[in-house]
């Protein structure tokens, strides 16, 4: 009604869906980057963990809590230091 856009609102009953392809899909091209460079262990394992804080995500959704919204949206940096713990930990192993 007063022009906000936003994927949730363009989503709507298929946000869950649409979040899971596409957090999938990051996932994917994630691993694929550290297959391509031959990362090891702990890298996937950053991975993993961080594709499981992204299913939580997914599961405790409720798409009409604006606020626990925003708090799921946060919770992304969250993600990314998980992401960031695997592939530095993978880095000070192989440096080893």
């Amino acid at each position: 009604m007063v022009g906000v856009r936003s994927t949730a609102r363009l989503f709507g009953a298929w946000t869950k869906p649409a979040l899971a392809l596409l957090y999938g899909l990051a996932t994917a091209l994630f691993m694929l980057a550290a297959v391509m460079v031959d990362a090891g262990p702990l890298a996937f394992a950053g991975f993993a963990v961080g594709a499981l804080h992204l299913v939580w995500q997914i599961i405790v959704l409720d798409i009409d809590d604006p606020d626990q919204c925003l708090k799921l949206f946060r919770s992304n940096t969250l993600y990314g230091w998980i992401v960031f713990a695997g592939l530095c930990g993978e880095a000070l192993i192989s440096s080893l």
